[in-house]
């Protein structure tokens, strides 16, 4: 069968990317109905999954996606993906109702499969934290913070304790990194010396923190840079923010998912460890014979 193409000459968007798909079935051959059909099922995971994956879930070969998207006008299967991969870095996922969703598993008696969902929004997640941030934004964040007079890190409810693992982390190797809200306070109070030399390491999700929102406007005005980190480009903090890294917190449970946003700050902790000199391995190697002397640790058997 002879395959024509649809000229494009912009980037469109998804939606009209799976429009001419549709309109291309009749035409295809089977093997490209079979490969186009899963990609009409599952457009979700074309931004996110590699060519393999998809091929492998489609059961077919690799190279029937690269016909499939020659065939509606793309030079290849990545510029075909690129639309999906923008829309990711945007924000634009679509969710489930998670409540529902739970209790229909619950119901049908297939909780295995709640395990493996949970699975598999782990690894989008973590795909898409990848896919979306840029190592050059968190090695420039992290220099702010490694010269910052101070750095301040605010994270409410359920990514608190986050936040504040962050900050004790950063304690061991430099002695600038505070966690904000201290007991009995709210956030801004934390922020009331805090001027154009300090760093707030901001995060919320939705739905957002009123008091982080205000606590990153009232940072802003007093000068501070601010690192933010949120799931959308339309959250609050983003705003006027220095650097913005957007992670998915999605998941089958009924709250957010903090596994992106462990996995980010890790990144960016990795960073700012690379960004010291060698006396930063002494200071962490001070704070661990520390603990090792006032008995906070365990001997280790040898």
């Amino acid at each position: 069968m002879k395959e024509t193409t649809v000229p494009i000459k912009t980037i469109p968007e998804p939606v009209r990317v799976l429009q001419y798909l549709t309109e291309s079935l009749p035409n295809l051959t089977p093997e490209l109905q079979k490969t186009a059909a899963y990609v009409l099922e599952n457009p979700n995971e074309i931004g996110v999954s590699s060519i393999r994956e998809i091929a492998a879930k489609a059961k077919v070969k690799p190279n029937s996606l690269v016909r499939m998207a020659r065939r509606i006008g793309f030079e290849g299967y990545e510029n075909f993906r690129q639309p999906f991969r923008e829309q990711i870095r945007h924000g634009n996922y679509v969710y489930r109702d998670q409540a529902k969703w739970l209790q229909s598993l619950s119901s049908g008696g297939v909780q295995d499969s709640i395990y493996a969902e949970g699975a598999a929004a782990t690894i989008a997640n973590m795909e898409k934290l990848y896919a979306i941030n840029k190592s050059v934004d968190l090695k420039a964040a992290a220099d702010e913070i490694v010269n910052a007079r101070k750095t301040y890190v605010l994270g409410v409810g359920l990514v608190n304790a986050v936040a504040t693992n962050f900050a004790y982390l950063a304690n061991m190797a430099i002695d600038n990194v505070v966690s904000i809200p201290q007991e009995g306070s709210v956030p801004v109070d934390g922020l009331v010396h805090a001027d154009s030399k300090d760093v707030l390491l901001a995060m919320t999700f939705k739905p957002y923190r009123r008091e982080v929102a205000e606590a990153v406007e009232t940072a802003r005005t007093q000068g501070v840079t601010i690192i933010a980190v949120s799931d959308s480009p339309a959250s609050p903090i983003f705003e006027g923010a220095d650097y913005q890294f957007q992670i998915s917190v999605d998941t089958p449970l009924m709250f957010i998912s903090t596994v992106a946003l462990s996995a980010l700050l890790e990144s960016l902790m990795a960073f700012v460890i690379s960004d010291l000199d060698e006396s930063v391995i002494a200071s962490i190697e001070r704070f661990h014979q520390r603990r090792y002397d006032l008995g906070i640790y365990l001997e280790e058997n040898t």
